[in-house]
C-alpha cells in the first residue's frame, strides 16, 4: 500500500470539493443567504487537501489495491465534508442525517430523511442536487477530467473501481481524455435538458435542480411532491426521456459522435434495456388504466415511473404506493435490474442480467448435453469463464450484503415491505421504496444506526461492492515492500 500517493490523490479530491462548494455558495448569495455554511467547509477542505497534496511523492505508482482504497476513502471523506453545509446552516440539525443526505446525494440514490424540502435554504437545496451531478459520472472521473492524476494506468485502476458496470474501458488511448469525453457528453446533455425545461416554463433554478437529478439519476427535487408538484405533462415527458437517456451506457453516445452506428445498433445491452422498459410500461399501463381518466394519462405515469425506477432516479409524478400490487412488484423488480453499465444508473445493471440469463441457459444445455461446451457470447464477443465467474461472485456478495442488511434493519420493528424496499432502494441507489419509505415518505423514522448502515449500503451499491468491502481486509493496508513487475488487474 502506497500511503503517500493515496494521501496525495485524496488531497487533490478534497481541493476539488472545496472548489465545487463555490457554486452553491454563489447561488445562496444570489438569494441573500449567508456564505458561512459553505466558507467553513471550504476552508477545512482547502487546508486538509493542501497539506495532503502539497508535494507529490517520489514513488507515485498507484496499483490495483491502492486505486480501490482511494476510491472508497474519497467517497467517504467527500460525503462527510459535504454534509457540513447542511449542519452549519441548520437545514439538517443532526449530523448523522447530514451524512445520510450527502451520501444519498453523491451516490445518486435520492433517499432522504427530510419530511419537507421547500423550507431549506436555496444554496443548501442547490448543493443537495449538485452532489447528484458530480457523483453521477463519478467523483474521481470528474477529478481526472480537470486535473492530471499521474500515469494513465493509475487512472484506469480508479475508473474500474468507480464506474458502474462489469467492464468499463477506455474510449481513447489516454485515460484523462476518456474522462474529458465522458464529462463533456454528460455536461452537454445536462444543459440541453435545462434549456428544454426552462423553455417549457419551469423556473431556471428548478430546471437546474431537476436536470442535475435526472442527469445523475439521483432524484432529489426542490419540491415536496417531486415532479408531480408541477402537474405538467411536458415536464413529465422531458424528464422521463432524459432519465432513460442517462441510463444508457455513455460509450454509445461516443460511438454516435464518431459515426460508429453499427456498434450502437448491435448492442445487446441497449436492446435489452429498452425492451425491458417497454414491456414494463405496457404492463403497468394496462394494470392502472382504471385509476386515471384516460389511457394517455395512465401511459404517461407508467412511462415516467418505469423510467425513474429502472434508471434508479427516484422522481415521482404520483404516489405509486397506491398502485395495484402487480404494478408495484414490477417497479421493485426494476429496482434490482437498474440501467446500463457505464451509465449513471444503479442496480445490478442490464449487462449482468443478460449475462446471467445466457449463462443459466448455457448451464441447462450442458445438463442435457454433458459433453457439449456451449460458447457464451455478449456484445459479439465470447465471455471467458473468469468473466462469468465474476458476475456470479458479484451477485453472491450482493445478495449476502442485502440479506444481512435486511436482518439488521428489521431490528427497527417496521413492516417487512418497508424494511425490504428500504434496503433494496439504498443498495440499488434508487431512492423511494414502498410503505413508510414510499415516494411521499422518507427515512426520518429510522434510528441513527440504521441510517449509517443504509448509508454504507448506498456506497456499496454505487461503488460496485468490492472497494468498500476491501477497506475491511487487513491485507490491503500492508505496505508494499517492492514494486511488482506489472500492475495488478481487477
Amino acid at each position: 500500500m502506497n500511503y503517500r500517493i493515496i494521501g496525495f490523490v485524496i488531497g487533490r479530491i478534497l481541493l476539488v470539493e472545496a472548489a465545487l462548494l463555490l457554486l452553491p455558495m454563489a447561488v445562496g448569495l444570489g438569494y441573500g443567504e449567508s456564505p458561512v455554511p459553505f466558507l467553513i467547509p471550504m476552508a477545512l477542505l482547502a487546508v486538509i487537501g493542501g497539506l495532503l497534496s502539497f508535494r507529490k511523492p517520489a514513488h507515485s505508482a498507484l496499483y490495483a489495491r491502492d486505486g480501490l482504497a482511494v476510491v472508497a476513502l474519497a467517497w467517504i471523506f467527500m460525503s462527510i465534508f459535504g454534509g457540513l453545509p447542511f449542519y452549519i446552516s441548520g437545514d439538517i440539525p443532526r449530523f448523522v442525517d447530514c451524512i445520510f443526505e450527502t451520501v444519498s446525494g453523491f451516490t445518486t440514490t435520492g433517499a432522504t430523511i427530510l419530511t419537507e424540502v421547500e423550507p431549506l435554504t436555496r444554496g443548501g437545496l442547490f448543493w443537495r442536487s449538485f452532489t447528484h451531478w458530480v457523483g453521477g459520472m463519478g467523483v474521481l472521473v470528474f477529478v481526472m477530467a480537470i486535473l492530471p492524476m499521474g500515469g494513465d494506468g493509475h487512472g484506469m485502476h480508479m475508473l474500474r473501481a468507480e464506474m458502474p458496470g462489469p467492464a468499463p474501458g477506455k474510449l481513447v488511448s489516454r485515460m484523462s481524455d476518456t474522462a474529458k469525453i465522458l464529462y463533456g457528453i454528460y455536461l452537454v446533455m445536462t444543459i440541453i435538458e435545462i434549456v428544454l425545461l426552462a423553455a417549457g416554463g419551469m423556473p431556471l433554478y428548478d430546471a437546474c435542480i431537476h436536470s442535475f437529478g435526472s442527469a445523475g439519476t439521483g432524484g432529489f427535487s426542490c419540491r415536496n411532491l417531486s415532479v408531480g408538484a408541477y402537474n405538467n405533462p411536458y415536464f413529465d415527458i422531458v424528464i422521463g426521456i432524459f432519465m432513460m437517456l442517462f441510463g444508457v451506457n455513455f460509450n454509445m453516445y461516443y460511438f454516435l459522435l464518431v459515426k460508429r452506428f453499427r456498434d450502437v445498433f448491435r448492442s445487446e445491452e441497449l436492446w435489452a434495456y429498452f425492451i425491458i422498459a417497454a414491456v414494463a410500461v405496457g404492463a403497468i399501463t394496462v394494470d392502472i388504466v382504471e385509476l386515471y381518466d384516460s389511457v394517455g394519462t395512465s401511459l404517461r405515469h407508467a412511462f415516467f415511473q418505469v423510467s425513474s425506477i429502472m434508471t434508479t432516479t427516484g422522481y415521482a409524478t404520483v404516489d405509486f404506493n397506491t398502485w395495484p400490487t402487480f404494478s408495484k412488484a414490477i417497479l421493485v423488480a426494476l429496482m434490482f435490474i437498474g440501467g446500463c453499465a457505464g451509465s449513471t444508473a444503479g442496480g445490478l445493471k442490464v449487462a449482468r442480467v443478460v449475462i446471467l440469463e445466457k449463462a443459466s441457459v448455457g448451464e441447462m444445455r450442458r445438463m442435457l448435453h454433458p459433453n457439449a461446451v456451449p460458447a457464451i457470447r455478449f456484445e459479439g464477443k465470447p465471455l471467458s469463464e473468469r468473466n462469468i465467474r465474476g458476475v456470479y461472485l458479484f451477485l453472491a456478495v450482493y445478495m449476502a450484503i442485502f440479506v444481512l442488511s435486511c436482518l439488521l434493519v428489521s431490528l427497527e420493528q417496521m413492516d417487512l415491505v418497508t424494511v425490504f424496499t428500504a434496503v433494496a432502494t439504498c443498495i440499488n441507489n434508487v431512492g423511494p421504496g414502498l410503505e413508510i419509505v414510499g415516494p411521499v415518505g422518507n427515512f426520518s423514522s429510522f434510528s441513527p444506526f440504521s441510517k449509517l448502515l443504509l448509508s454504507f449500503d448506498m456506497l456499496v451499491g454505487r461503488l460496485e461492492i468490492f472497494p468498500m468491502l476491501l477497506l475491511f481486509a487487513p491485507s490491503i493496508w500492508k505496505r508494499r515492500l517492492a514494486a511488482p513487475q506489472r500492475q495488478a488487474d481487477f
